[in-house]
């Protein structure tokens, strides 16, 4: 599950950067949870794998929340509420 919810970030924090584009804002709206469920992912990665297996979904855990920070941020300046 670490592979998954690390694979997932990234894909995530690509569209992020493509949401960030002025006009593409509303994508923030299928961004925000689209980046929970690798949230989501990642925990149960965290949850159920060994102490010292834990480092790939630790870190897209860390992407997913990112994602999901940036964009509330977005939306909530007004870029991409319509």
């Amino acid at each position: 599950m670490g592979l998954i919810s690390l694979l997932w970030g990234i894909v995530a924090m690509i569209c992020m950067v493509v949401a960030l584009i002025p006009l593409l804002g509303w994508s923030n709206w299928f961004l925000i949870p689209f980046a929970a469920v690798g949230a989501i992912i990642a925990a149960l990665g965290i949850l159920f794998s060994s102490p010292g297996n834990r480092g790939r979904a630790k870190t897209g855990l860390v992407l997913n929340g990112i994602v999901i920070l940036v964009g509330i941020v977005r939306l909530g300046i007004g870029g991409g509420v319509i």
